[in-house]
């Protein structure tokens, strides 16, 4: 039996660091975005022993434990350590993680990998959470027990999935509205989107600490709230079908969001998104907490493969994606149904035998 978790990593499209405390706490977040076809995967081997194996595929690591001694923190796998705990896994097995986008791209990696991964285990006990259950204990065992820097917002978009406008006003006080967009709209968003890696990495904690140090300044305090009321125009633009609008909205706040940290930008990450501008696109913003990763831009059709052109030749490296509506999923597979030994087909004219060992 292998017990399969997946979720989806998320762009966003307004209100991010917003949800970070004390911000949302003693003024309220906003967040509006939508999770795409890029997943973080973990699959689940149970064992009769008292090992377990963790496989980092992308990493090429391994990590071992043994379920009869105390789970420490060491800075191999720390997420995994944390959700072994957390779930109370008593039985050896082996866990294998993989995920589409690299950490600190900015697509919300890390905690999406939390939720695919309590998401597998959560199948393999038998424990019932909703979505609103999981996405919190993914929010406690990385940000309270792990002590990482970051908000709210990704653990809940991967839970749930879709396109949705998030309002936080602290742990256990988060209101998730899924958007009934038509279909044409989000067809047209997504062929006048493009998602452009920027080839930097970035570490969102450190980021996140410069913004909550400046949250008593009056201009970054002042950018917080432009950027929390950008998030609900976004919201009623995109219901709307109101996408040229949408795109100039997505400009404005990102000029807002980097008057919230000098770190949230690079000169090479302007010089991308000024080329951007200069082949026609509308606007655009850095996803993530800021510094790399992925730059989303939206420009129209008919500029869409000079922006695209403009934006490689600048250095920046085009990604094909896809909205996806579905949140973190899990199912369970057996290994032995491709153990397959001979498959035998009659077609008019003859029998064949496929020997498959």
């Amino acid at each position: 039996m292998i017990i399969r978790g997946r979720a989806p990593l998320r762009v966003s499209f307004g209100g991010g660091g917003t949800d970070v405390a004390p911000f949302c706490i003693e003024q309220g977040g906003a967040i509006i975005g939508s999770t795409i076809n890029k997943y973080a995967y973990c699959s689940i081997v149970p064992r009769q022993d008292d090992q377990i194996i963790v496989h980092s595929l992308d990493f090429d690591m391994t990590v071992k434990y043994n379920t009869k001694e105390n789970y420490v923190y060491d800075g191999r796998l720390d997420l995994v350590t944390a959700a072994l705990k957390a779930m109370d896994i008593k039985q050896g097995c082996e866990v294998y993680l993989q995920c589409d986008a690299p950490p600190g791209s900015g697509l919300g990696t890390s905690s999406t990998v939390m939720v695919a991964l309590l998401t597998a285990m959560a199948r393999w006990k038998g424990v019932e959470l909703d979505s609103y259950a999981m996405a919190d204990l993914a929010y406690q065992v990385e940000r309270e027990d792990l002590k990482i820097d970051g908000g709210y917002q990704d653990q809940y978009a991967a839970t749930f999935g879709g396109f949705n406008f998030i309002e936080f006003h602290g742990r256990n006080n988060v209101v998730v509205n899924p958007l009934r967009i038509k279909k044409e709209i989000i067809h047209e968003l997504q062929y006048n989107l493009l998602l452009c890696y920027t080839g930097n990495v970035h570490v969102s904690a450190n980021i996140i600490k410069d913004q909550v140090s400046n949250y008593e300044k009056k201009d970054p305090f002042e950018a917080m709230c432009e950027v929390k009321a950008l998030a609900y125009a976004m919201k009623d633009e995109l219901l709307k079908g109101n996408l040229y609008s949408f795109g100039k909205l997505l400009d404005y706040g990102w000029k807002s969001k980097k008057r919230m940290s000098s770190k949230i930008t690079t000169p090479q990450i302007d010089e991308l998104y000024e080329e951007a501008l200069k082949a026609g696109a509308l606007g655009g913003k850095l996803l993530g907490a800021g510094g790399g990763g992925f730059l989303l831009v939206y420009c129209p059709y008919n500029v869409r493969h000079k922006v695209a052109a403009r934006m490689e030749a600048a250095g920046g490296q085009l990604t094909d994606w896809n909205f996806e509506l579905r949140g973190a999923q899990s199912w369970i597979t057996d290994e032995a149904r491709w153990d397959y030994q001979d498959i035998k087909v009659s077609i008019p004219g003859g029998q064949y035998q496929f020997n498959l060992k």
